[in-house]
């Protein structure tokens, strides 16, 4: 009896954990949504902070005559592998950015032909990114043979770096947002492009002001906590973090149907536990910038 009722007070102990989590998310959104709408960066070998200066503060490259982001201004891009990599591991950032009325970006770095299904996953990336809130014209999904769905082949760290910065500058971005150095699932082209994008941070040849983060890798315990997960990512340090309700769980859930071709068994499972669907935190990439000595 006295395990039973210990059961039951763990149970009731962790569903308001829960509860005081979104109560929390939802007072200090606004505050996160900020973070990434001000540029951050480092000069020289200093660490990474918040910097306290809004974007229309910072000096103007001249070669850049666009205009400078706002906080209503922020422009986001996700750099994926796959098609399906949207919806399965960044859905909450997507949702809470779409919400915010964030202009947002999608370069998918493969058709996902690994069983020549390559010309109906890309049909399937563009249903998913309506249902989640990304515009057709602001999808770009790259079909070249150096950049293969296949975990077996190195990808050319050249060639991502150009479509990266191409898409940065094109289209002013403020904000990257792709894997970590572990892939979330340890898949190799995924933890490819967190290398050129570090490459590219540390080598200083990020537009300034221009902020990277990853996608933190976690134990496949956590991975599969599903809603249960939130405490844990709650206490432990992220310098960015989205979480979604109910609802929005609900059309992530829609985005991932919408691989018809990838949902194998699997596949179900993950929707239903992992904790993917609900949160996503990150970690910041320091930026270099180049010092020009003025003589």
């Amino acid at each position: 009896m006295f395990v039973f009722v210990a059961i039951i007070l763990v149970f009731v102990a962790y569903t308001i954990s829960v509860k005081f989590v979104y109560y929390r998310y939802g007072k200090l959104w606004p505050r996160l949504r900020n973070k990434i709408s001000t540029p951050l960066y480092t000069v020289g070998n200093s660490n990474f902070c918040p910097t306290q200066v809004r974007s229309s503060a910072l000096p103007r490259n001249r070669e850049d005559e666009k205009p400078r982001v706002t906080v209503s201004e922020t422009r986001a891009l996700f750099v994926t592998a796959h098609p399906d990599d949207e919806c399965m591991f960044f859905a909450p950032t997507v949702l809470k950015l779409v919400e915010s009325r964030a202009a947002l970006y999608l370069l998918c770095l493969s058709t996902g032909n690994y069983n020549n299904q390559g010309v109906q996953r890309k049909r399937e990336l563009l249903d998913s990114c309506a249902v989640l809130g990304i515009p057709s014209n602001h999808v770009t999904i790259i079909d070249d043979k150096e950049l293969p769905d296949d975990p077996a082949v190195q990808w050319s760290t050249a060639l991502i770096s150009s479509l990266i910065l191409k898409h940065i500058r094109n289209y002013s971005i403020s904000v990257v947002l792709t894997f970590d150095g572990r892939g979330v699932s340890g898949h190799a082209n995924h933890i490819a492009i967190y290398k050129t994008l570090r490459h590219l941070a540390s080598a200083g040849r990020l537009p300034q002001g221009c902020q990277i983060f990853s996608l933190h890798s976690i134990s496949l315990l956590r991975k599969y906590l599903s809603v249960l997960e939130l405490p844990v990512s709650w206490l432990l340090p992220s310098d960015f973090c989205c979480l979604i309700g109910r609802e929005e769980y609900k059309r992530a859930k829609r985005a991932m149907l919408c691989h018809r071709s990838q949902l194998l068994w699997f596949r179900r499972l993950y929707i239903l536990f992992s904790r993917y669907m609900f949160v996503n935190t990150f970690q910041a990439i320091t930026v270099e910038t180049k010092n020009v000595k003025i003589y």
